[in-house]
């Protein structure tokens, strides 16, 4: 019974070791970083479909081991109360004190994390989601790293070529913000590489103004280029839905509409290649990860959106009666008007 005991005892130690050795090979990256706090501030509404989609990037990559708290600047609806909110979030920052931060869009940059964070604290920063070179926020800082958001302008238009045919002029449309000024420095940057001329960047504040802006275009553009209207406004100041804006848009246009979006698509742009908002939160996630976990910022240089995913609208493309090639369909994927 002795021996029996001891082979026992030396069966069950070689097994814990085992189960130990399997835990630790298959575990992500962030189950060994359970007692880390990550604040995660976002430029925009919780409902906005791109602070969403970050959402679920930074959360595929955090899982449940690492606590999270959000903070949503809304300056999307109350552009002005902007600084105000970026107070808040350096309160809710300064009371969490987290081991960590993610900074999404560039609103965030400007207002929070440039005055509040940036050479001033000692905390690991990430940004995702940022359209301005990174040098206009001093970037790569101290303690600040990240990832650009740059559009596929020219493989959407591209794109919208294949499927509908001439497209030798466009127009872009997003509502008057600080990403439309944006976009526009990008554009402006980028004209000579485009293989469309670039007729227009229209900025509506409200609802009128931008189904105006889409009836006067259709007659100068062969496409439009809408990014979001989520800001617009009706007669009486009320906000209009993002949903609301972009279908009374497409209606005034009456022509293929592109978008570099999911969201916008499925409300029934044609098509578009798409920036994703998981992979700006996939990859702010693990840049701070590592920093979290002693990597070096130095090695962990501004880096930029690479992925790009070809997206057709099936009842738009079937409502235009169009027939594409099968080499234009291949790799897409399809879906329909929500």
């Amino acid at each position: 019974m002795t021996g029996y005991h001891k082979n026992g005892a030396l069966f069950g130690t070689g097994l814990t070791a085992f189960l130990l050795l399997l835990f630790v090979i298959g575990c992500s990256p962030a189950c060994a970083a359970e007692h880390y706090k990550v604040l995660v501030v976002f430029s925009y509404e919780p409902d906005y479909f791109w602070e969403r989609e970050i959402r679920e990037g930074v959360e595929d990559v955090f899982a449940s081991a690492v606590e999270l708290s959000y903070f949503y600047m809304n300056t999307k609806e109350d552009p002005a109360g902007g600084e105000a909110r970026a107070a808040e979030a350096f309160a809710r920052y300064q009371a969490l004190k987290p081991d960590g931060v993610i900074a999404a869009d560039d609103v965030a940059q400007e207002l929070f994390v440039v005055p509040y964070l940036k050479n001033k604290v000692k905390t690991p920063v990430t940004f995702c989601g940022v359209n301005a070179e990174p040098e206009v926020y001093g970037y790569p800082a101290e303690n600040v790293t990240g990832i650009l958001e740059r559009f596929h302008l020219e493989e959407t238009l591209s794109f919208n070529r294949q499927l509908a045919g001439q497209t030798d002029t466009f127009a872009v449309m997003v509502n008057k913000s600080l990403l439309a000024d944006l976009v526009s420095t990008q554009l402006e940057k980028d004209r000579d590489k485009l293989s469309a001329r670039l007729v227009g960047v229209l900025q509506p504040e409200t609802l009128t103004e931008a189904v105006a802006m889409a009836k006067e275009y259709r007659e100068k553009t062969d496409l439009l280029l809408l990014l979001t209207l989520k800001g617009v406004v009706d007669g009486q100041g009320k906000l209009v839905s993002d949903a609301e804006a972009i279908a009374a848009v497409l209606k005034a246009y009456a022509k293929p509409v592109c978008a570099t979006t999911e969201f916008v698509i499925r409300q029934g742009a044609l098509c578009g290649v798409l920036a994703s908002g998981q992979e700006q939160g996939r990859k702010a996630a693990e840049m701070l990860l590592k920093l979290l976990q002693g990597v070096a910022l130095s090695e962990l240089p501004v880096t930029r959106n690479f992925q790009g995913e070809r997206m057709i609208n099936a009842t738009v493309m079937k409502e235009l009666e169009l027939v594409p090639s099968p080499l234009a369909l291949r790799g897409a994927t399809l879906v329909r008007t929500q």
